[in-house]
Formats: C-alpha cells, structure tokens, sequence
C-alpha cells in the first residue's frame, strides 16, 4: 500500500504492546520500520526495465525475512532514535520487528502480489481485500496512532488495530459478493470461466473490478457491491499468442524472455494492446474497473536487437474526467 498507510499499521501494532511512556518512540519506530520493507524499489537496472518487477515485495516481504528485517531496522533507528526516547536496543527491536512484520501482511491484501513465501516459492499472494490506496481504510488509523502518541494511551492503537481488522473483514465480504456477480454475469453470456478474480476499484471497497477468463479471451467489467448491486459492462480482448499476435517476435530472443517474466508478474493475465500492436498490457489494472486501459505494459521492438530488452511503460494520465466517473461509480448517482 501507499508509505503512510504502510507507517501507520507499522506504528499501531508496536504502540498497542507498549506501556503508556513508550507510545510515542514505539510508534516512531514501528512507524519507520513499517515503510522499510519498500526500500527494495531501489533495485533497479539501467539496461534491465524489468529487473524491478522482480524485486519488488520479494526478499524484503518475505515472512521468514522479519526477524532479520526488524534486527537491521534496530541497528539504525536505536542510535538514531530510540536510545534518545530512554529504550534499551532490546525494545528499539521487538517495536521494529513488530512495525517491520506488518509490512507484508498489509500488502499480500491487496491486488498487486507478494512473495511471502520467497525463497521456497515465488507464487504473489495477492487476497484482493483493500485497494493500495483507501482512505477509508487509514484516516481512522492514523487517527488512532496520533492519538496515542500524544495522550499516552495505547489502548487508542488497539482501537486502530481493530478498525483495520474489521475493515479488511468488511473487504472479504466485499470480495466474495463481487466475485458472485462476475460469475452471475459471465453465466449470463453462456461462459464458464476458466478463472475469474474481483478487484477492489481505486480507493473504495464499494466498487469493484471482475475480471474472467474463458478459452481464448479476458472478460472486464466493473460491479458495485452494495443493498443495490449494479452492473457497469466492460470490455473484452484477446489472449495474447505470440505465435499469431507477434509472428516476428523470436522465441529465443530476450524481448520472447521479458514476456515471460511479464506473464509471470501478471499472474498471466496479458493481452496484445489492440491500439498499440507492439505492447503487451496487464490487464487487471486499469483507472475505471470496467476498462481494459491499462496502469502499465510492455513494448516491445521488432527490429530489437536478439539481447535488447522490452521497454516497461506506465500510463497514468486518467485525468479528472475519469475521477469523476469513477466517483459517480463509487456513490451510485
């Protein structure tokens, strides 16, 4: 999820275990140590677009990486700030530990993957319970964490803790009723889906995005799971076949390579860009959940050298027209 999200679990669960006097350095501290896990961003290649896909919520959100993740938090932040706050190094850790192990827990929540089990697995636990950013989700939460801190009180992180249980709770039930409805609607049109998945919309748990697989095509369409369900149709595409989609593409090439890594990165779900033939899109991600436009892609060259990379594209230029859509979405006008 976004760092203010990520800083502010990572400070509520260590301020909840912490005696009145240390809720604020433990907070401190859990807050930092929440947003570390995020600092593998920085492991990137000049000549390699795609190496940071790979190392994004890998090593660094692994479960059995806490201990060692909350040990290297301590090294840092102790000296810096908590021997000043009167802990000892053993406090300074058990608050990062405690603010560290939030980290990948909160992210496998939502819709983009984390390898928790790396390195016995690189499977992407994605539960597609909350989106990467809710307000919803983290006001009351920080609310709570502020609160403690300057009142002492760490039964308020509790409460905190709580909201953010029941709010993920609240995004199961939102998950299952959407899922229902893709299947409904796909029944509608005489499919069997090979595979269908419901994504939480952008900042809301309200609105979802149901995309479904059959033989050869991705069905998207966006539902909204409330007392009056609703139905905003979407689109559809092509599986991406190389071999019929991208015929010059050799299989041997690095560019054949990066597709691979994309599909594996997108749990599959690629498709050739009907607009721009030499991209390959992600299509769980896109604006508006009944659109196929997507967040990123790959592009791909087809008088690129046998060695040469594809290139990783970003498309995030929605503007408020589609916020407005997206809002009328979400309230139901």
């Amino acid at each position: 999820m976004d760092p203010l999200t990520q800083g502010t679990l990572g400070a509520a669960l260590p301020q909840a275990t912490a005696n009145p006097r240390q809720a604020g350095a433990a907070g401190l501290l859990g807050f930092l140590a929440g947003m570390a896990a995020d600092l593998d961003v920085v492991i990137r290649s000049s000549t390699d677009p795609l190496l940071f896909l790979e190392y994004h919520r890998q090593f660094t959100h692994s479960l059995i990486f806490i201990p060692l993740g909350g040990v290297i938090c301590a090294l840092v932040l102790h000296y810096l700030l908590g021997r000043r706050r009167g802990l000892s190094f053993g406090q300074s850790w058990l608050f990062c530990t405690l603010g560290y192990a939030t980290h990948a827990l909160l992210d496998a929540c939502t819709t983009y993957g984390t390898m928790l089990l790396w390195p016995f697995s690189d499977q992407r636990f994605a539960w597609n319970t909350i989106s990467i950013i809710d307000p919803l989700f983290t006001l009351p939460l920080l609310l709570a964490v502020v609160l403690a801190a300057r009142m002492r009180k760490p039964v308020l992180a509790r409460f905190g803790l709580a909201w953010a249980v029941v709010y993920m709770g609240l995004g199961l039930v939102q998950r299952e009723a959407a899922e229902e409805m893709g299947y409904a609607l796909a029944a509608q049109r005489g499919h069997q889906p090979i595979r269908l998945e419901a994504k939480p919309s952008f900042a809301n748990i309200l609105v979802w995005k149901s995309v479904y697989e059959t033989e050869d095509r991705y069905y998207v369409d966006g539902v909204r799971a409330t007392l009056r369900p609703r139905v905003f149709a979407g689109n559809t595409v092509e599986k991406l076949v190389l071999d019929r989609d991208m015929p010059w593409l050799d299989p041997q090439s690095q560019q054949a390579r990066d597709v691979e890594r994309f599909r594996w990165f997108s749990n599959g779900y690629i498709a050739r860009d009907p607009v721009y033939s030499n991209r390959v899109m992600d299509i769980r991600y896109s604006l508006l959940p009944n659109e196929i436009d997507p967040l990123w892609s790959i592009e791909l060259k087809p008088e690129a050298a046998l060695r040469d990379h594809a290139l990783y594209k970003t498309h995030r230029d929605g503007g408020p027209d589609r916020a407005s859509v997206l809002w009328e979405m979400i309230t139901g006008r």
